[in-house]
This record gives structure tokens, sequence and C-alpha cells, in this order.
């Protein structure tokens, strides 16, 4: 593939992601609440959502929180839950094959859940400027962190309570962007086996990250083996 990596491409991603910004709003709050309970201060959650940005890996930190911090444990749970980007970057790997320096790295620093759905599908149309991928991340990146740094803010007078259905917009947003990946009954089974394995995970009391790591790699080992079938 002819990679390109152009501003075009760039504002072609900024413009299709600022519609799902707004979605990433309660997660990110939520975010902020949390850090500010758990004794962050706000530059310290700024940073943390900055330097980590991935949301459902800072909700797994700062739920292992203590004091003292168990940092190995903190560390082995972000990491292991943040695995699942790498079978997500390898199906990008014809866009990032093009790339050197600093647009491979950036590019792969703000690939999200959102922005690989939206990436593969736009790949599939025979897309073949990468910084489409760029473009959808880089604001996705600046809001979600001033998203966590207003939830520490506002976490005097801010409530949101388990089972809001604020808290429901992210998994929304996520399910609906699974749609634009869905090529028919051939996707079937790598994704039956991927929410299955998800779901028996969680039915024997083993909780994040393990359910989503499973279904992570139980489904790219699925797509890939029928891949290779065919």
């Amino acid at each position: 593939m002819n990679v390109q990596f152009t501003w075009a491409g760039f504002r072609q991603g900024a413009r299709m992601v600022l519609p799902m910004l707004p979605s990433f709003a309660p997660f990110g709050l939520v975010v902020g609440v949390l850090a500010a309970g758990e004794g962050l201060s706000m530059l310290e959650a700024a940073v943390m959502s900055a330097m980590v940005f991935a949301g459902t890996s800072q909700l797994v930190a700062l739920g292992a929180w203590g004091s003292p911090v168990p940092v190995l444990a903190v560390t082995l749970a972000v990491f292991v839950i943040n695995m699942r980007m790498a079978p997500m970057s390898a199906a990008l790997a014809p866009w990032f094959h093009g790339l050197r320096g600093w647009r491979l790295w950036l590019s792969l620093f703000t690939v999200t859940d959102h922005s690989f759905a939206l990436s593969v599908s736009e790949m599939r149309r025979g897309q073949r400027d990468a910084a489409f991928l760029l473009g959808l991340g880089l604001p996705s990146w600046l809001w979600w962190t001033a998203c966590v740094t207003m939830g520490h803010a506002l976490s005097g007078v801010i409530e949101l309570r388990p089972g809001h259905p604020l808290l429901f917009a992210g998994l929304a947003t996520l399910c609906a962007l699974l749609v634009t990946l869905w090529r028919g009954r051939g996707d079937l089974m790598p994704w039956g086996v991927a929410a299955g394995l998800a779901l028996a995970v969680q039915a024997i009391g083993l909780g994040q990250p393990w359910p989503v790591l499973a279904g992570a790699l139980g489904g790219s080992a699925a797509g890939a083996w029928r891949d290779l079938r065919a």
C-alpha cells in the first residue's frame, strides 16, 4: 500500500471524531472524580490521563489504589488490559509500515478503541492517508485529558451514582462503532469467540482486566485462524 500522511487526511479524521467527543465526557468526569477521591492532585490526574490515555486502564488502576500504592499490581493490571492494543495495532500495520519518526510514534500513542474501529473501516474503503488516524486520536487525547481534569475540579459538587445513564455513553458509542466493522456472517465466529470468552472469564469471578484480555486475544486468534483457512 502506498501510504500518504497529509494535512487533508488529518482534517478528515478530526471532522469525523468531533461528534463523538461529547460521549467521552461522562467517562472522563468519572475518572477525574475517582482520582480526586484517591488523593491525586489535579496536576497528577491530568498528567496520568495525558500519559496513559486509556480510560479503562485508569479506572482499573484507581480501583487498585491504596496507601501505600501497590505499584507492581497497578502496573501489571494496566499492562494486561492495554495488551488488547497489540492485535488492534497489528490490524493497522498497512498504514504503520509507511510511517517513520514522530508520525509513527504519535499515531501509535493515540490509538484507541474508537479510532481503531473508524480507521479499519476507512482502510477497507481504500483510504491510504495514515494521517486520518492521528486526526482521530489527537483531538480525542486533548479532550480526554480536559474531561478528567474537569472531573477532578468538580469532584466536590458532581455525583454520578452507579448505574447513572450517562455512564453508559462511552459503551454505547463503542457499540455503535462496531457496526462499521461488521462484514457479514464471516465475522460471527471470531466475534462470538471474543464475547463468549469475556463472559466466561467474568462468570468465574475474574474481574478486570482479565475478561477484556481474554476476549481480545481469543477473538484475534479466532479471526487469524479463519483468515488462514480462507
